[in-house]
């Protein structure tokens, strides 16, 4: 049998930008007051939510696509899984939310 390998450590991560981090970098950055870029981040949710819930679909230019889709109901019943039979509860249909890279951010990182 083979020795075993020497995990490697985990870097630290960076912690994610907060909503009013993200309003202090537009605000640097384009010059306005952190209160307006704080309404600009809050404005753009509610047209992403709205846009998302009626079209289905969401591009933020440059960032990221935001798709919803519908998943269908299961039913209950017994079904193979890894060789053993399961049986499985029913679900109810579901709304599926995914974000998806704009491939200029891919070829970017």
């Amino acid at each position: 049998m083979a020795p075993m390998k020497a995990m490697k450590a985990v870097k630290a991560r960076a912690k994610t930008m907060t909503k009013g981090a993200l309003a202090e970098a537009l605000a640097t950055e384009t010059g306005l007051k952190k209160s307006e870029c704080n309404k600009v981040v809050e404005s753009l949710a509610k047209v992403a939510t709205t846009q998302v819930k009626s079209a289905g679909k969401f591009v933020l230019p440059g960032v990221c696509m935001i798709k919803s889709r519908q998943k269908a109901a299961t039913k209950a019943g017994k079904r193979m899984a890894f060789g053993k039979e399961i049986s499985c509860k029913a679900q109810p249909a579901k709304t599926i939310v995914k974000a998806f890279p704009v491939s200029a951010l891919k070829k970017s990182i």
